[in-house]
């Protein structure tokens, strides 16, 4: 440890849950990261500089504000040492100390000062930092990447990365750089630990759906109709099936075979198509594959998705290579253009920027928060401190009248200002805070001059709304206006506080918050988490806070799940984790808690609706629920999900499917075959007479095959592809725990580790370790998940083959999970454990010829499940 930091001491008591954290240090610092997941109010920065401290070695800390930064000197003066005494600390990245305080942006200023990369890499070499900090590392942005990654990849060093939110719903590629640079997520702290300490106070998440108005519905349904249209006339185009069969993958598969490999969802699509259009794949094509011709291959239906992927690379990635039909092709392009499909080299026909986009800024949401804010009033009276969230002003309403409210079309800052104004009672407990407008009711002037100086602020009346005045600042007040407005809505002055996402959304601090509203659209899933971390910290002057969340949705009429709105809803709430809406009440993540419906109908929005606004008043329920829940575990567990993905409901299929298949089958063949042995011994004793016992038994095992061979075969095929799952599941659950054993990946005795694995009512199985730390749970989840997925890219295969498997076509393709497959003796380990618990196999190197044949055909097979999610991690309170 240098010298310097040897004085540095944390002067309190640890946090149960910090200190916990603590505990796994070592463990954590083997692969040189240290991530973590700390929300807010759980001293993340104060566990940073502990962690840099037992690290020992010199450390630049990044952080993505000046704020921000400043906080860490801060934390680092007040409670780690003696009289603010630490003085081998630096602000410049030019000249580093023992802990160097920077920014993101001077770092890459840095980089870029630097005419040549070596130099930068020897400035850091030079001056030997060994420990680098990322403070809210979910703020990286490329450029900022690229010169810590460049930096990470010469020079080895301890990465310790801190955030409240990672990016989760960044594309697939941001979110790998981000966990290139910051490792794996090592630990979390739980909300739950939390609320358990009276950090942060009981809250739940709502949904309010709306209905999109008539013109909406109108247009949408329009759209529908064309993009059916033109799928119909497709699938008869003469001259597009021609192009198909005369493409190289499909005519000469044999000679294209590199590149039908490396894009095997695009060769996916255009069999598919063929197949959709009454085109027989001829079995030579699905030889060469890797098919034999007895096999049969159960392709997925077209939809939008499969014709998509099939459209973007015809007409964009594949072009070049499709001269010879370039005039057919532009005559596609123009129709996909007229019918919006088609932008920016980009074919799209669930209209995400064409639909969504209206929907999203749909102004029934206008109604919703009228709602909300009608029945939050009513419920909490005077103690109500709602603020409302939103990403644009939209000057162009501020004088629209009463009269005229009804042409509002788009939501906003001044859209939520006129029809709240307009519909709730109490409108001058209301305001209005953003950058460039602020306005406040005419009834409140003089408590805002008691906190402000009048001087510096100049007030004019509202054309549309005399009651209201817009406050203007003039020079630099000794108190801001945030500052003054942020007092007004504490001391309750102000109820209802309609802004902007850019400045209340992070970093603007006000407890009283017991009512959110998040009428924000744009940006990411982190930029939402951080909007709903202001309504759940505790408020020490209301100790009995509850904080309601809601998160606002327009539903789409012409689908039954609701459209792109609650699939973004669906993905943000992973994040969250609060109480589910089941008949005994746990913490858990993810939008299944909330106990809706899976098809949102336009025609069960309202009774949704009003029972949504039923539950949020019960607040003390809320509270009561959370004392029990957190009284049930003790930590976040992971779980992995497998779906129930049949359209008929579980509980009627159970009888034939997973867990009952067999004793059904049994029990059926059983009565039948009781049936014809007595039918047959009285009809054949003639026989038995006349043609001896021989004869008899001959005939009797004919007849047999002949009236049971097809229930057989479905019994041996039905069990063969599904088995006990649940059951199969665990004994996969346990070939991976093992593995791990083996490889040294676990920390924790396996003696006290449990795989645990169970079918839930509607069907899906879980399956989660018990027993193991944060690390190996999260090691555990993602390999299992990776299993359960439908097969990508693995180096390795194992495949669940037999005598029997192969004759009924019921082979099962399973990736070797990753962790296990970057080398041959670990995916042996693996293929060792498999083998002892699930039995006989085989297991393929996918980067080969014949390898690749069976990752195709392996690939193939997970067709029919290509878009759709077949398994989901979730983190349960345990």
């Amino acid at each position: 440890m240098l010298e310097s930091l040897s004085v540095l001491e944390f002067k309190f008591p640890w946090r149960s849950y910090q200190e916990t954290l603590l505990k796994n240090f070592d463990s954590h610092v083997l692969d040189h990261h240290f991530h973590v997941i700390a929300p807010p109010g759980s001293g993340k920065t104060i566990l940073g500089i502990e962690i840099l401290r037992r690290l020992g070695k010199k450390t630049l800390i990044l952080a993505p504000t000046l704020t921000i930064r400043n906080q860490w000197e801060n934390r680092l003066q007040e409670f780690f040492t003696k009289n603010n005494g630490f003085d081998a600390c630096s602000f410049n990245i030019k000249s580093p100390s023992a802990i160097t305080f920077s920014t993101y942006q001077s770092l890459h200023a840095l980089y870029k000062s630097f005419e040549d990369e070596e130099d930068y890499f020897k400035f850091f070499e030079t001056h030997n930092i060994e420990t680098v900090v990322l403070d809210e590392a979910h703020h990286l942005k490329s450029a900022w990447w690229k010169c810590l990654m460049a930096l990470k990849n010469r020079n080895s060093f301890f990465v310790v990365a801190l955030t409240a939110t990672p990016p989760y719903d960044s594309s697939r590629s941001e979110l790998a750089k981000y966990f290139t640079l910051c490792g794996e997520v090592d630990d979390e702290i739980a909300v739950p630990d939390l609320v358990k300490e009276n950090d942060l106070c009981p809250h739940q998440d709502f949904v309010y759906f709306s209905k999109p108005n008539d013109l909406e519905i109108n247009f949408i349904v329009d759209y529908r109709q064309k993009i059916s249209k033109f799928q119909d006339d497709v699938l008869h185009d003469e001259s597009f099936i021609a192009l198909l069969k005369n493409h190289r993958f499909y005519k000469n598969p044999k000679i294209h075979l590199d590149e039908i490999y490396t894009n095997t969802t695009y060769f996916s699509s255009i069999l598919i198509f063929l197949n959709a259009c009454g085109v027989y794949i001829e079995a030579e094509t699905l030889e060469i594959l890797g098919f034999n011709k007895n096999e049969t291959i159960r392709f997925p239906k077209l939809n939008l998705e499969w014709l998509e992927i099939l459209l973007q690379n015809l007409l964009v990635t594949d072009r070049e290579t499709l001269i010879t039909h370039e005039d057919y092709l532009v005559t596609l392009e123009k129709k996909l253009r007229r019918l919006n499909v088609l932008e920016r080299n980009q074919v799209n026909f669930v209209g995400e920027q064409l639909l969504y986009k209206s929907l999203a800024y749909s102004p029934s949401k206008l109604k919703s928060i009228v709602k909300i804010v009608a029945s939050e009033r009513e419920s909490l009276g005077e103690n109500l401190s709602c603020v409302i969230l939103t990403d644009y002003i939209r000057k162009e309403f501020l004088n629209t009248s009463k009269q005229a409210i009804e042409t509002i079309n788009k939501i906003g800052v001044l859209p939520i200002f006129k029809y709240v104004k307009t519909y709730c009672s109490h409108n001058n407990e209301l305001a209005v805070l953003t950058g460039s407008l602020v306005i406040i009711h005419t009834s409140i002037l003089k408590a805002f001059e008691a906190i402000g100086n009048m001087d510096n602020f100049s007030f004019s009346t509202l054309v549309s709304d005399h009651e209201f005045l817009e406050v203007t600042t003039k020079g630099k007040p000794e108190k801001s206006i945030v500052e003054i407005l942020t007092q007004l809505f504490e001391n309750g002055t102000i109820k209802v506080l309609i802004g902007t996402k850019s400045l209340l959304g992070e970093g603007w601090d006000a407890p009283s918050i017991n009512s959110l509203i998040l009428a924000s659209f744009v940006g990411s899933f982190v930029s939402s988490n951080q909007m709903r971390g202001r309504a759940i910290r505790k408020d020490a002057s209301k100790p009995n806070k509850t904080g309601n969340i809601w998160h606002l949705a327009c539903v789409d009429p012409t689908v039954t799940d609701g459209g792109r709105e609650v699939d973004i809803l669906k993905r943000r709430f992973e994040a969250f984790v609060g109480i589910t809406y089941t008949s005994i009440p746990y913490i858990s993540n993810g939008f299944d808690r909330l106990n809706l419906p899976e098809n949102l109908t336009v025609e069960a929005i309202d009774s949704l609706n009003a029972e949504t606004l039923q539950k949020s008043r019960q607040r003390p329920l809320i509270t009561k629920q959370w004392a029990s829940s957190i009284g049930s575990g003790t930590k976040l567990t992971k779980q992995v999900k497998w779906l129930y993905l049949d359209e008929k409901p579980y509980e009627a299929q159970k009888q034939i499917y997973f867990f009952d298949v067999v004793r059904f089958f049994v029990a059926e063949l059983s009565l039948t075959i009781l049936w014809f042995y007595f039918e047959f011994i009285l009809e054949g004793l003639q026989l038995i007479i006349s043609r001896g016992l021989t004869y008899f038994i001959y005939a009797f095992m004919g007849a047999f095959v002949f009236r049971f061979g097809l229930k057989l075969y479905k019994a041996v095929s039905l069990y063969l592809r599904y088995g006990y799952l649940h059951k199969k599941i665990k004994k996969i659950g346990l070939a991976i725990l093992n593995t791990m054993y083996e490889l040294k990946l676990l920390n924790t005795n396996i003696q006290n580790i449990e795989v645990v694995s169970a079918r839930l009512d509607k069907g899906d199985v879980v399956c989660m370790l018990v027993g193991a730390n944060n690390y190996e749970s999260a090691l555990f989840s993602s390999a299992l998940t990776e299993m359960l997925a439908p097969v990508d890219s693995p180096r390795y295969l194992i495949i669940k083959t037999s005598f029997f498997r192969k004759r009924l076509n019921v082979e099962n393709f399973y990736p070797v999970p990753e962790i296990f497959g970057n080398k041959k003796e670990n995916a042996l380990v693996f293929k060792k454990h498999w083998t002892k618990f699930l039995g006989r196999n085989k297991m393929v190197f996918t980067r080969q010829v014949d390898g690749r044949k069976l990752l195709l055909k392996a690939r193939l097979f997970h067709a029919y499940n290509a878009f759709k999610e077949v398994s989901k991690e979730v983190i349960v309170w345990k």
